[in-house]
């Protein structure tokens, strides 16, 4: 990172103070000419500092923090020339008025080299190089006056400026020392020292304005099930392998010549170098994409832990200068995202289809704030046969009838909800219209053994919702029902908190609710959350129903009931929707089914004439 970077702003106010401080006492050279008689010089070099000064007024005048970081090197170097040549001004006199034969010129002199240099070594602490230069050119000469004197207090004195130079030289190093680290704490990030957003969104910006008719890439990466390390193992742990990450990403972009910085959390972003041709940059951002993810993926070696962990991984291509960087970091994080909700362990780039689609993603959020309360949401209700084919349940599923965008799929608006918060609404909404229905049914003796309603992770794990449980429960006299409650939740969502999910399911329990794994075998570590999670029901998910005609999937399903068998869980098999599917897994004496072979999901008057049948 190129250390300028922290001191452009702090040079440029610099520059009014100087000007101010030597035209402010400039003008004692004029009041000393008038005295003294010899106000040609001191007027021309008045004249001078005046033009200096206004060249110094340009500079800042000039300064503008849009600029690229080339730019403002460029406005640096002219910075550095011109504080050199103006604190040099005042050498110009002290030579002038040590030549006079009046020694109170020569203490005028003195006086004012000192005064400048101490300034020079303040104002310019932050340029290393420039303070050396600039305190050096202003002190040997005074020194050499006092050297020249021939006296023995002279040469004393000529010692002591020897050291007053060395002690501002040391006081400037110190203030450099201490500027240095204060703006690396604040463009770098304390744990992996990477760059952090503040310094990514300055190289940023300076890449989309430097390169006119060049291409850049941006990647945004988030690791996948960051969080369960860091609650099963640790944040200690978690932190050193956001440590080991980040050293393989910064030795990786080192050889592609990009930078790499730590936004915050466990997402990183890596901006590439330019390149001429728009389809090698693209081709660019493939392979380092891929070598990225690749290096991720290998195994870790942490306190004694082997660990294996996936990334997400958006890519946006920079070929506008029309826009403004933080809409380039918009396009990777919505690449990112959507690598995230393709099953995570990917790569996405950015491109106008995926633009359509997060718009289409936002219309669908701001309706669906509004839709419990317009009445466009409905319950469906899907059966569950027994291996007799007998109705013995139900799953409890939502649909969205929109007025403005018509049927929406629930794989879509259940997924915005959830990363919006809606589905707290809206789950309140399922579970309060399923508990009513439940009530209904027990009421009039419908012949059916248990209901299951879908309970979203964070629906499970928001702070109100056993309150809501037990308010629900109590106004609907559940407890009195003859129908069971099973609340199904999905495997990939359990990796998400899994310690409070295991204390919440354990205080539901007493409102005598089962629990149900929905989506089994698609999501983390499922052996372990077979042992751990106190459920009492287990769904195979519809995706290996559908290829039982494959022998590996075959077999695979065949392992799930079995482990299950062990763990006295009762089985249902979703997306039944063939006779040799219902055949297979009858024959593994799986406990329940339920797809398109048996019925579509019902609307509620529906589902009670398919019971009654």
């Amino acid at each position: 990172m190129n250390e300028n970077i922290s001191f452009y702003k702090f040079m440029h106010k610099q520059i009014l103070i100087v000007i101010i401080l030597i035209v402010g006492t400039a003008p004692g050279y004029i009041v000393m000419g008038l005295l003294y008689g010899s106000l040609a010089v001191e007027s021309v070099w008045f004249a001078y500092v005046l033009l200096v000064s206004l060249y110094g007024y340009k500079l800042y005048r000039d300064y503008d923090h849009t600029m690229t970081i080339e730019a403002k090197d460029i406005w640096m170097t002219k910075v550095r020339y011109f504080m050199f040549a103006y604190f040099s001004l005042w050498s110009i006199m002290f030579v002038v008025y040590v030549l006079r034969d009046n020694y109170e010129m020569h203490y005028i002199a003195i006086a004012t080299q000192l005064g400048s240099t101490v300034v020079a070594a303040t104002i310019l602490a932050s340029q290393k190089k420039l303070v050396i230069a600039t305190v050096t050119t202003l002190m040997l000469p005074l020194t050499i006056y006092l050297v020249a004197v021939g006296e023995t207090y002279s040469y004393i004195l000529a010692f002591f400026t020897v050291v007053l130079t060395g002690v501002l030289l040391y006081a400037a190093k110190n203030t450099h020392d201490y500027l240095i680290k204060s703006k690396y704490q604040a463009y770098h990030d304390h744990l992996t020292t990477l760059g952090n957003r503040r310094y990514f969104l300055e190289i940023l910006e300076s890449s989309v304005k430097q390169y006119k008719d060049e291409f850049t890439y941006l990647l945004m990466i988030d690791l996948d099930y960051f969080k369960t390390i860091n609650d099963t193992l640790g944040h200690d742990v978690g932190d050193e392998l956001l440590i080991e990450v980040s050293k393989r990403m910064k030795s990786l972009s080192d050889e592609y010549n990009n930078k790499v910085a730590r936004l915050g959390g466990d997402e990183f972003c890596v901006l590439s170098a330019a390149f001429v041709d728009k389809e090698e940059c693209l081709l660019s951002a493939e392979v380092f994409a891929e070598l990225l993810l690749k290096s991720i993926k290998e195994n870790y070696i942490l306190d004694g832990n082997h660990l294996y962990i996936s990334a997400s991984v958006g890519v946006s291509l920079i070929d506008s200068k029309d826009i403004q960087a933080g809409e380039f970091l918009k396009e990777a994080d919505m690449a990112m995202y959507e690598a995230k909700n393709s099953g995570r362990d990917g790569i996405i780039m950015f491109n106008e289809e995926l633009y359509t689609l997060v718009q289409e993603k936002l219309e669908i959020e701001r309706l669906l704030h509004f839709a419990v309360s317009k009445n466009e949401m409905s319950l469906v209700y899907q059966p569950q046969v027994n291996l007799d084919q007998k109705v013995i349940g139900c799953e409890v599923l939502v649909r969205w009838q929109s007025e403005e965008l018509g049927a929406v799929r629930p794989d879509v608006f259940i997924a915005i909800a959830e990363n919006t918060g809606c589905i707290i609404d809206l789950g309140e909404f399922i579970l309060e219209e399923a508990l009513k229905t439940v009530q209904e049914w027990s009421r009039n003796s419908l012949p059916l053994e248990q209901v299951s309603i879908n309970i979203s992770m964070r629906q499970l794990l928001h702070h109100d919702f056993i309150k809501t449980v037990d308010r629900l429960f109590a106004k609907y006299n559940v407890s009195e029902c003859n129908i069971a409650i099973i609340f199904e939740i999905t495997e990939s969502s359990a990796a998400d908190d899994l310690t409070s999910l295991v204390k919440i399911i354990n205080n539901l329990k007493r409102y005598n609710i089962s629990f149900s794994m929905d989506d089994f075998g698609t999501g983390y570590s499922s052996l372990s959350y077979l042992r751990e999670i106190p459920i009492e029901e287990l769904k195979i998910d519809q995706s290996f129903i559908s290829q039982l005609d494959d022998i590996q999937q075959a077999s695979l399903v065949k392992a799930i009931i079995e482990i299950s068998k062990n763990f006295e869980l009762t089985i249902v098999a979703e997306g039944v929707e063939e006779e040799y599917q219902r055949e297979f897994l009858a024959d593994l004496d799986c406990d329940l089914f339920q797809g398109y072979l048996f019925s579509k999901p019902l609307k509620k008057d529906d589902f009670e004439q398919f019971c009654m049948q």
